[in-house]
């Protein structure tokens, strides 16, 4: 049973998974379905976190909208998410970055590896 299980999300796992960490700044392009029209949208924020793994991982990302705090949560091997585009990476020394959703304007800025 368990090998089962195993093969059938082995197929269902993309061969190009984005490569990101907690802390980056990424944009993520997530198909929108509007009645029988298909689009893309982006959703440009920090990632907060990484979970699970195999076909089950998700990141969430943050961002900021006019004042107001806006997360959104995606499955990593989702058809819906097109790509994920990595802007600038964070530097940070945790895994999950709960502590931004308290901060507001330069404290919940994430510093930028420098390499």
């Amino acid at each position: 049973m368990n090998d089962i299980i195993k093969n059938l999300e082995a197929e269902q796992l993309k061969e190009n998974a984005p490569q990101f960490h907690v802390g980056d700044t990424v944009k993520v392009y997530a198909k929108i379905k509007e009645g029988n029209r298909e689009r893309i949208q982006v959703f440009e924020g920090t990632v907060l976190k990484r979970q699970g793994g195999g076909v089950r991982e998700t990141f969430t990302v943050r961002k900021n909208s006019n004042g107001v705090g806006v997360e959104k949560t995606w499955p990593l091997h989702s058809p819906h998410v097109e790509k994920v585009e990595v802007i600038r990476r964070g530097k940070v020394r945790r895994a999950k970055l709960n502590y931004l959703r308290g901060r507001v304007g330069k404290r919940a800025k994430v510093k930028e590896l420098v390499k």
